[in-house]
């Protein structure tokens, strides 16, 4: 039960935003009270012994990360680390009939080797390096802005200082991009993939939800890694809950808030508990959620795009190509029917309402850098994770059976995994204490479920371009300056669907609470 009845502020959600926020703010001297429905913190940045009796730690959701700012893990003194990946991806192919494939990664010699025997010359490779050069200038110019007050459309670029890159990622669609720069279909697909990670989009949608998403995957940490959260994803959240507990904050578990009212001053939210007074209420739920608790009118309806899987091992698959070590191609993120072509046909068999026939999808092996989310015992015997994040499946597929179009689908795409392997996965698979196959998965209408993820959209809802409008930010105060905003002067939104939200970031986290300290 809470200690007190009224608090400066109230952080609805204690997922990984909501704890970043209640950390800094009870830091500066503030009272500050988390509220979380579920009997544990973290939101869907957690580990979990998915398997009945395995001693297997799986992040569950979210597995990796990029976006999180060292800044913040400095502020809050947070006890974690990530590992880097020795390889970035393996994606195999078959070529005049022969299994092969194209590994990023070892270094840029054996890098560059591996470009010009997919593709047979130097050119995808120059292509690529000038490419994520461009995108690694970039990084390291925007993601420094994603703790300041939002800048304004204009001095984002000026901070870009690159036109032709601004002209091709912020206002042309990627497919453009992409297309002009490399010729080859298997690198095509590659760099598109970062496009459509949770996102539902053709490569030249006009709406430029792709850029967007293309966007925050390239530039995270200022370089765009991704990176092995040491101790699984749930370290993350541990640390965070103990450093919002270490400044003074109050987190209270299996409190499900069920209303929240406010008069312009100040606000009250209603739950389990009774009713509790707060200065300010830090929202760390979808935009769909603050309107529930509101009693107002849902924002438009959010989808997600993605098959998540999660696999236990007794060792990896050997490959149909076999230049290539399981060790290496698992290690790094592995690319399954994602060419250009591909990715495309499976987005128009989606959207006119078919699932995928060779469906899109990605693996890596959190255990191959990290073997610490393991038991001794199973990894003494060589067990190892596979993580596994299918796209091109939305929401809108599972509304009429949403346990057989899973089935459907995850049997599927391990059918198109299987097809660059030299044996079946499922010869792999670990079984659980009670002789299960150690596989599980989910659809965008179980994150729903178990998350309150709007349709299963991991980002809430589309995500935007790190920029304001200028009168938009000068009109509403610290929240709007920040990227915070609601409808509600008292009332923020600290959740992935805030501006500059999504992924494992603790971004909308540290702004909410920059805009609660600014108001004073």
């Amino acid at each position: 039960m809470p200690e007190r009845t009224s608090y400066d502020a109230v952080i609805v959600g204690g997922g990984h935003n909501g704890l970043v926020a209640a950390a800094y703010l009870a830091r500066a001297g503030r009272s500050v009270l988390v509220l979380e429905r579920l009997d544990h913190t973290g939101g869907a940045a957690v580990s979990t012994r998915a398997f009945a009796g395995v001693d297997a730690r799986l992040s569950r959701y979210s597995y990796l990360v990029s976006l999180l700012p060292p800044k913040i893990v400095r502020d809050l003194g947070l006890r974690f680390a990530v590992r880097k990946r020795t390889v970035s991806s393996y994606t195999p192919a078959v070529r005049d009939g022969r299994p092969t494939g194209l590994l990023v990664g070892g270094g840029e010699a054996r890098t560059r080797t591996a470009f010009a025997e997919l593709t047979g010359s130097d050119r995808e490779f120059a292509a690529w390096q000038d490419f994520y050069g461009a995108t690694g200038r970039l990084a390291e110019r925007v993601f420094p802005t994603l703790t300041e007050p939002l800048p304004t459309r204009e001095r984002l670029r000026t901070v870009v200082d690159d036109d032709a890159l601004w002209h091709a990622l912020f206002e042309r669609p990627l497919g453009e991009l992409v297309e002009e720069t490399f010729a080859d279909d298997l690198v095509r697909g590659v760099v598109l993939t970062d496009a459509l990670i949770g996102t539902f989009a053709a490569a030249h949608d006009p709406s430029l939800r792709q850029n967007r998403c293309f966007l925050y995957h390239v530039i995270g940490g200022g370089t765009g890694d991704w990176d092995v959260p040491i101790g699984g994803m749930g370290a993350l959240t541990d640390a965070l809950a103990d450093a919002a507990r270490r400044a003074g904050a109050e987190i209270v578990t299996d409190c499900a808030v069920t209303g929240l009212a406010t008069d312009g001053r100040s606000a009250e939210v209603s739950c389990e508990a009774g009713t509790i007074g707060a200065r300010r209420v830090l929202v760390n739920a979808a935009p769909r959620e603050l309107a529930r608790l509101l009693g107002e009118d849902p924002p438009p309806p959010a989808e997600g795009a993605q098959l998540k899987v999660n696999m236990l091992l007794t060792r990896l698959p050997r490959l149909r190509d076999t230049l290539v070590d399981p060790r290496e191609a698992f290690s790094g993120t592995f690319h399954i029917a994602e060419g250009y072509r591909q990715l495309e046909d499976a987005y128009r068999q989606a959207a006119s309402g078919a699932l995928p026939t060779a469906p899109p999808s990605e693996i890596y092996c959190h255990s191959l850098t990290d073997p610490s989310i393991l038991g001794a015992d199973l990894v003494r015997q060589g067990y190892q994770t596979l993580t596994l994040f299918g796209l091109h499946a939305p929401a809108r597929l599972f509304a009429a059976d949403n346990d057989t179009t899973r089935d459907r689908l995850l049997a599927a795409t391990l059918a198109e995994l299987d097809t660059h392997l030299a044996e079946p996965l499922a010869g792999c698979l670990a079984h659980d204490a009670e002789g299960r196959p150690c596989i599980e998965a989910r659809s965008p209408l179980d994150l729903d479920r178990e998350l309150g993820l709007p349709g299963g959209n991991i980002f809430h809802r589309d995500l935007a371009f790190p920029y304001a409008d200028p009168e938009d930010a000068q009109a509403g105060g610290a929240p709007a300056r920040w990227g915070v905003a609601t409808g509600h002067p008292t009332v923020l939104l600290c959740g992935a669907g805030a501006v500059r939200g999504g992924g494992v970031s603790g971004i909308p986290g540290h702004n909410a609470a920059m805009a609660v300290l600014e108001e004073g």
